[in-house]
């Protein structure tokens, strides 16, 4: 055992290199199938990454868990495993995300480990059905080989090349034949909207390059550049913001205070989009501002030309990999949805299935292609004349669109009327809309009662019934209201209906239907306002709710509390005997009920009123009596019996001038016995709160 490893050509039996750097013995080694890294462990509690091709140590790790004895991977997975005295780790390396890239035409070109492939998307055969989420049947050809490790491959603008980064360098191919054209050092590589390009060769130095290849201007930036992106700008990156500087003199644009990911130019070079770690904003570039900040001559500040972008939208997603094509932003999120952003409204286009990642958009197709860590080439359909015609509404130039419209499938109107509606065209949106759900809302919010109705009609749905109604109500159509809420069969809205507009028939026939449908709460409520005393509790006893029924008896019906009394105690008998033998009748026991005998007087006397139901007007009339039960009015007419006789009362206890009780009958009336302590009387479950409802009842 030793702290050495060395590497051995197997065929000349030489050793081609000596790897220093454990501090004891080598317990375990290995080569990576998919990487160009050798991993070794040793006894001294490290694992150390060398690169393959140039025996550089990589990374070293450590994670405290005593010896390395083993260390073992997977093929086709960048996770590896490492087995300690005190555990095992497993560990991701790298990114799994394939070294591809795709021209306008169609053509991809893809790096495996140094072997550079191609394949051509036209060659699929006409005969061919692609299915959206697909797999592609391509033939693959060999391009070639690349004299270092690809990890970033990405074409020029116009497709001609191709530059390859890796290790520290890069290398620009021609995309047909495979030729070298350039090379250097570089940390980053970056093409712009011309053809020129840009490199990193530090975090203090980017050089720029022509067309033909030449350097023609070093920049040395004032903070530390992390990350440079291409496009109609070049963009340089610190950790918590980015600038733009144009490609002709690297004069400051405009500096962006925001974290970014990545940066995404349109074809168009009017709008690009910065992604960061939680969202993505879309901003549009000022081409007329710039120009005139550039001819201006002024010396450029830290911020740049304040109106040089303007935020259009922003948009709370993550984004993997994104597209332009046209104004429309077409991007894959942390969930792996394929969606595409127009106008700041976000449709999702498909589900995938598993990591994907986006290659490029065929306009003759209108298929968009992405391509996952096996290389495996998918598409799925976008349709240009409907990134067209949104494009078109956000625009404003609605004659055009509509001229589009035609172009599109009736299966994407839906879609398109949902765009409509978040630009607030809802007139345009009922027009298009084709689901019948979706028809209805828009006719809801603009209030289009019979387009609504006929959807109702045909679709049967209680729930549309209901919104309609509701709808109908707050626009005063009474009508259409009630037939619309009989037919949703909501008798609460029906409730709320029929006593706002002082309809006994209707609460009468909805007591009936409440029954019916087992809503014994709006039938009591019926038939409380109705005055069907008798009524009310005759449902509460077939209710089983046989308590609340002695309750209101002892309220509103005192000659019914004996009968619900017996009732009461048959039931309870069943539960508890003793507590039904407790339970106490006013026919046997008067004395323990407060004013028994002056309730049934008041319950005669006020019976023939029942029925009689007071007109709205006279409301004020009788508000102020409200405070005053029947049987203290009753009371306090006994007190002044001996001056003035007792007259019938009222339904607002007041003596009736049409009933009136001749002096024989006042000797007959009901004495109140003040000696009796004080107790309080219930009414309806509340001290003196519920007031009589005095209605003719109907023998």
């Amino acid at each position: 055992m030793t702290p050495l490893q060395r590497v051995w050509d197997y065929q000349t039996k030489s050793c081609v290199q000596t790897l220093e750097g454990h501090t004891h013995n080598i317990s375990a080694v290995c080569f990576h199938p998919e990487l160009p890294i050798i991993i070794t462990g040793s006894e001294d509690g490290t694992v150390r990454i060398w690169h393959s091709t140039t025996y550089r140590l990589e990374n070293t790790l450590n994670y405290g868990l005593e010896r390395v004895w083993a260390v073992g991977y997977m093929k086709g997975s960048r996770r590896m495993v490492i087995g300690y005295d005190e555990g095992t780790i497993m560990i991701k390396m790298g990114r799994e995300v394939p070294v591809a890239s795709m021209d306008a035409s169609g053509k991809i070109i893809w790096a495996k480990h140094n072997e550079i492939q191609t394949v051509n998307i036209k060659t699929v055969g006409a005969n061919f059905e692609a299915t959206d989420g697909e797999r592609l049947p391509l033939a693959v050809k060999e391009l070639g080989s690349c004299d270092l490790y690809p990890q970033n491959l990405k074409h020029n603008p116009n497709g001609r090349f191709v530059v390859v980064c890796g290790d520290g360098e890069y290398i620009i191919y021609t995309a047909l034949a495979w030729r070298n054209r350039s090379f250097g050092s570089a940390l980053e590589f970056a093409w712009s909207s011309e053809g020129e390009y840009a490199i990193r060769e530090s975090t203090s130095r980017i050089k720029i390059f022509n067309k033909s290849f030449q350097e023609k201007k070093t920049i040395r930036p004032t903070f530390s550049a992390e990350r440079i992106f291409g496009g109609v700008l070049l963009a340089m990156c610190s950790s918590d913001f980015i600038c733009f500087y144009d490609w002709a003199d690297c004069r400051l644009i405009r500096r962006i205070d925001v974290t970014v990911k990545n940066v995404y130019w349109a074809d168009s070079g009017d709008l690009v989009a910065i992604a960061s770690d939680t969202s993505f904003y879309i901003l549009k570039y000022n081409r007329d501002v710039v120009a005139a900040y550039l001819e201006g001559g002024k010396p450029a500040d830290e911020e740049g030309a304040e109106d040089a972008f303007e935020l259009l939208h922003e948009v709370n997603e993550r984004v993997r990999t994104g597209i332009w094509v046209g104004d429309c932003f077409i991007y894959n999120n942390s969930s792996w949805r394929l969606n595409y952003c127009v106008g700041g409204e976000v449709t999702t286009m498909y589900h995938l299935d598993r990591p994907m990642y986006l290659m490029g958009y065929l306009a003759n197709q209108s298929r968009v292609y992405l391509i996952d860590k096996e290389f495996n080439v998918i598409g799925y359909t976008l349709l240009l004349s409907l990134i067209e015609y949104k494009t078109l509404v956000m625009r404003g130039d609605l004659e055009s669109a509509n001229e589009i419209l035609p172009s599109i499938p009736k299966t994407q109107y839906n879609s398109v009327a949902h765009f409509l509606e978040s630009r607030g065209m809802l007139e345009e949106a009922l027009e298009i809309a084709t689901d019948a759900d979706y028809k209805f809302d828009l006719a809801v919010q603009l209030g289009k009662l019979e387009i609504a109705k006929a959807i109702a009609v045909e679709a049967q749905s209680e729930s549309k019934w209901k919104q309609l109604g509701e709808l109908a109500m707050s626009t005063g159509k009474l009508e259409a209201s009630e037939e619309c809420l009989l037919q949703a069969k909501d008798l609460s809205g029906l409730l709320l209906l029929y006593s706002s507009l002082g309809d006994a028939e209707g609460v009468e026939k909805l007591a009936s239907l409440a029954k019916e449908h087992g809503k014994n709460n709006v039938a009591f409520l019926c038939l409380f306002m109705l005055g069907k005393l008798e009524d009310c509790i005759q449902l509460l006893v077939d209710s089983n709710r046989i308590p609340e029924a002695a309750l209101m008896a002892r309220s509103y019906l005192p000659s019914k509390v004996s009968e619900i009394v017996a009732i009461w105690r048959k039931d309870l008998s069943k539960v508890n005997p003793k507590a039904a033998d407790s339970l106490a009748d006013p026919a046997e026991y008067p004395n323990l009920f407060e004013d028994w005998q002056v309730a049934l007087t008041v319950e005669q006397n006020v019976a023939s009123q029942r029925g009689h139901y007071p007109s709205a007007d006279e409301y004020l009339n009788h508000a102020e009596k409200s405070d005053t039960t029947l049987v203290e009015a009753f009371k306090r007419m006994q007190v002044i019996e001996e001056e003035e006789p007792v007259e019938a009362l009222d339904e607002n206890g007041e003596p009736d001038e049409e009933v009136m009780e001749t002096e024989e009958n006042v000797d007959e009336a009901v004495q109140v016995d003040t000696d009796q302590p004080e107790e309080t009387v219930l009414v309806n479950g509340n001290e003196g709160e519920e007031q009589w409802v005095l209605t003719q009842h109907d023998e």
